[in-house]
């Protein structure tokens, strides 16, 4: 994958996640495909960890990462829809993307 490609896959969610990873890779943040070279998983998997995570931290009274509610929502929408999992380094955040199995979209994004 390439930076443009991932640009226009932030770009087409609104988001404000994505919004602002969009920003982050514009100004130059490191990106990765992290699913490279590795088959796509259905989004209700990363739902059912993304969840648990969610829901632990708000009964243990932590703050959830950005973006991290509705990306739980988008993923338990997305159901059997394959995912790939991409993730933007910049010094300040780092973010999590959840890309559409050709890798156009982007499913869902915190950080």
């Amino acid at each position: 994958m390439i930076r443009s490609d991932l640009e226009c896959a932030l770009a087409r969610d609104d988001s404000p996640s994505a919004r602002a990873a969009l920003l982050a890779l514009r100004a130059g943040a490191d990106f990765e495909l992290l699913s490279e070279g590795h088959q796509a998983a259905a989004a209700q998997q990363s739902w059912a960890t993304w969840a648990f995570r969610h829901q632990t931290m708000l009964d243990t009274g932590v703050t959830p990462r950005p973006g991290l509610a509705e990306a739980v929502g988008k993923l338990q929408a997305a159901g059997t829809s394959l995912v790939h999992l991409a993730k933007i380094t910049s010094p300040q955040r780092r973010f999590i993307i959840f890309l559409a199995e050709d890798l156009t979209r982007c499913i869902a994004c915190m950080g």
